[in-house]
């Protein structure tokens, strides 16, 4: 989106949408009377997000994009959720669904398939519904997701939802997660009634669910055929919770609450696709309406240890259905080139009116994406956008027949650098680096934005002035640079330059995760980045991350290329081979006779294991490639990105300007073990505790240096029983885990003064 629109363009956008959102959420949270769909609603939504993530410093604090769900209205009093009720990230393919997947498998540090809890992701309103000794107290919207409306007036009026809850072992406290919506046979039939009375009809079930539950007159939603499926829990005081997500929300069926009946357990990124299609094909029958699959990773302890970024977890992702498409011709093909020289393909298109907006450029990904599409220029072609927001080439229509080729171009159309392949990636690259303006000038913008050294006032048009005429040369000729002189015609007069001369100044004082992020370091974000600095192997020093190899990151053990599949195949054609293997007079031919083994990875095998023998007898377990990171979140890929950024020459000469003119960061804090007296410990709350709440006890044990775990296992190195405890102290007594109580934990609480 970069080079499609000036920065300028850019900024009027932002400003627009943000007026937009403000005037629609106005319209949706205090009048309840929205004037747009809430797809188009969520086109204007997801374009700001780009916007916003592209160009960092057009984000402001205010933007509806730092907002969880839309606001709360000043007709409702307020509630303050004890755990936040956050919004999930969307995936709108399979690509992008399996890498989530991966994601969590690294993050894990897992070779096998996950276990997830898939259900259809309802379009309706998010509530939390709050127990007290199983009778209902309190009902709220997710609001901001920090802040709710109180709607338990209204909420008492759905009969689906039960007012006292049923069964046993019912929880002291007990929050409710869910989603109020309206069924389709409901939405019909009060739309008749609407026009029957010649009042304006509900747009979808979305806002007639949402307008309804938000009346200020209970009479009003009593009439209304809303219903509540549940998908999860907040705080949960006096019950045990099972060890996985699905375990919890059938329980609270057995309370009494409403489930969707469509929730499944499926394994690995193959099973959550063969659900999402499953899913899909049973999208219009359904009796509600839904807008695609939510997959969660189903064991608590394993989501404890993802964790959560920004405002969402990552153990959860919601795979979006596909978008709308239209068709039209595909005029040309444009080249741009990005941060880290990757060519991207454009396409030019005949003007096309898709999901409310006018498209005329699309991506085509890359040059394997082309030659899947089979797409030549002049072809009509389908558009979908994904997300409703950036469009994207997804087939084609009817072929122009005499239509022209696309051609990866052999130099790069910015410096007319060599464009090349790597063996491994489906990406052309530019080989000109920081020689190429268009990487040059995108480096250093995303060095300068918010989230990396936060200059401030050093926006997309001066960085493209500077690069372009020849007053820098790399990130770091913005610290050799005199600002303060500076003086650019419409751009940087006396007063912006003493300001940019200030904010280079500042930005010199950092942290090392965010000048790792700065720097660029292909598929090392943020969060990377900070993991990647705070590591205890490196000791937050930036000299022992550079020097770090490979091995230092991933240890492997196998042969690469040779999975579970091969390697049980390889070990079994030798375990049936009668002969004797040493006598083979050609190797490499030999090894080709096993299903899956090709040329390249019979040299593969000779060169790890030296001769046939070897690999006869090293079988299956020696033979399986398997690996395991020293850094949660850092892969094979990754590592090998850190590795090959350091081993450059240009960039460690840069990295050497940079310290040279005054970037630091403060050392790594090294915990003291007499204020740390449970690091590396491992505990497990469990029953009701009176003094305090779980998640106060939890902070505290966390600010000892506990690791606070949801389930007891061997590791377990301590287990802390409130009043009626149970299936967890068992557990713990089975595997002899030391047990305290709840008067131990007060003391120890009292001992190191938390």
């Amino acid at each position: 989106m970069n080079d499609l629109f000036e920065q300028q363009e850019l900024e009027e956008r932002a400003a627009e949408l943000r007026e937009l959102l403000r005037y629609h959420n106005y319209r949706y949270y205090e009048l309840d009377d929205p004037q747009v769909p809430d797809a188009e609603y969520d086109r204007l939504f997801r374009e700001l997000q780009v916007i916003e993530s592209e160009h960092p410093e057009l984000l402001v604090a205010d933007s509806p994009t730092q907002m969880v769900g839309g606001g709360v209205s000043k007709k409702f009093a307020e509630v303050v959720h004890a755990i936040p009720m956050l919004s999930l990230g969307n995936a709108f393919s399979d690509e992008e669904l399996k890498d989530f997947d991966r994601r969590v498998r690294e993050g894990l540090g897992v070779g096998g398939p996950v276990t997830y809890c898939a259900e259809p992701k309802l379009d309706g309103l998010a509530i939390s519904i709050r127990y007290e000794h199983g009778l209902l107290v309190q009902a709220a919207t997710r609001g901001d997701g920090t802040t709710g409306e109180d709607v338990t007036h209204n909420v008492l009026t759905i009969g689906d939802i039960p007012q006292r809850l049923s069964g046993e072992n019912i929880p002291k406290i007990l929050e409710v997660r869910g989603e109020v919506f309206m069924p389709r046979a409901g939405f019909d039939a009060i739309n008749e009634k609407q026009l029957a009375a010649g009042e304006k009809p509900f747009a979808n079930p979305r806002n007639a669910a949402a307008g309804s539950l938000r009346q200020l007159d209970p009479k009003i939603a009593a009439q209304r055929p809303l219903s509540m499926f549940c998908y999860g829990v907040g705080v949960i005081e006096g019950f045990d919770k099972p060890d996985n997500y699905s375990d919890m929300i059938r329980q609270l069926g057995e309370w009494g609450l409403k489930l969707c009946p469509e929730m499944a357990e499926v394994d690995g990124a193959d099973g959550c696709l063969e659900y999402y299609r499953r899913i899909g094909e049973k999208r219009d029958s359904l009796p509600y309406d839904i807008d695609g699959v939510v997959y969660k990773v189903n064991a608590y302890n394993l989501q404890e240890k993802l964790g959560f970024i920004a405002r969402a977890p990552r153990w959860a992702i919601a795979h979006k259905f596909p978008a709308q498409e239209q068709v039209t011709t595909l005029n040309d093909v444009e080249w741009q080139v990005g941060r880290t020289g990757v060519l991207t393909p454009v396409a030019k298109l005949e003007p096309v009116h898709v999901a409310g907006v006018t498209v005329s450029n699309a991506t085509l990904h890359n040059a394997d994406e082309i030659a899947r599409l089979n797409v030549r220029i002049g072809d009509r072609v389908s558009v979908r956008r994904a997300g409703d927001v950036i469009p994207q080439v997804t087939g084609v229509v009817e072929s122009a027949g005499d239509g022209r080729e696309i051609i990866v171009p052999a130099h790069c159309p910015v410096c007319n650098s060599e464009v090349v392949r790597d063996e491994d990636e489906a990406a052309y690259r530019c080989t000109g680096g920081l020689i190429c303006p268009a990487q040059l000038k995108e480096g250093i913008k995303h060095f300068v934005s918010r989230r990396a050294m936060d200059i401030d006032g050093l926006g997309d048009k001066l960085v493209e002035h500077l690069v372009d005429n020849d007053l820098i040369h790399d990130v770091a000729g913005l610290y050799e640079l005199n600002f303060s002189e500076l003086r650019v015609e419409g751009m940087v007069k006396e007063k912006t330059a003493l300001a940019l001369a200030e904010a280079v100044e500042k930005s010199k004082s950092t942290t090392l995760g965010r000048f790792l992020f700065a720097l660029g370091i292909p598929d090392v974000g943020e969060v990377t980045a900070k993991d990647l600095a705070e590591a205890g192997c490196f000791g937050g020093e930036l000299e022992r991350i550079m020097a770090a190899r490979y091995d230092d990151f991933i240890q492997s053990r196998g042969v690469v290329g040779v999975g579970e599949v091969k390697g049980r195949a390889i070990a079994q054609f030798f375990a049936d081979f009668e002969g004797d293997v040493s006598a083979i007079s050609d190797p490499k031919l030999f090894l080709r006779r096993i299903n899956g083994v090709s040329e390249n990875l019979a040299s593969v095998l000779l060169s790890h294991f030296g001769s046939l023998s070897a690999i006869a007898e090293a079988g299956e377990e020696n033979l399986i490639n398997k690996t395991s990171t020293t850094i949660p979140g850092i892969g094979e890929n990754i590592a090998h990105q850190i590795v090959a950024f350091f081993a450059e020459a240009r960039n460690r000469e840069v990295i050497a300007r940079l310290q040279k003119a005054g970037v630091h960061w403060p050392a790594l804090e090294k915990q003291d073990a007499t204020a740390q007296p449970l690091a590396g410990k491992s505990i497990v709350l469990t029953g009701t505790l009176s003094a305090m709440g779980r998640n106060e006890a939890k902070d505290k044990l966390q600010a000892l240096g506990a690791k606070v775990s949801g389930s007891v296992s061997k590791n377990t190195d301590l287990l802390i029983a409130g009043e009626k405890a149970g299936s967890k102290l068992k557990k713990a007594q089975e595997l002899g885990v030391e047990i305290m109580d709840e008067e131990g934990m007060l003391a120890l609480f009292n001992e190191h003064g938390v």
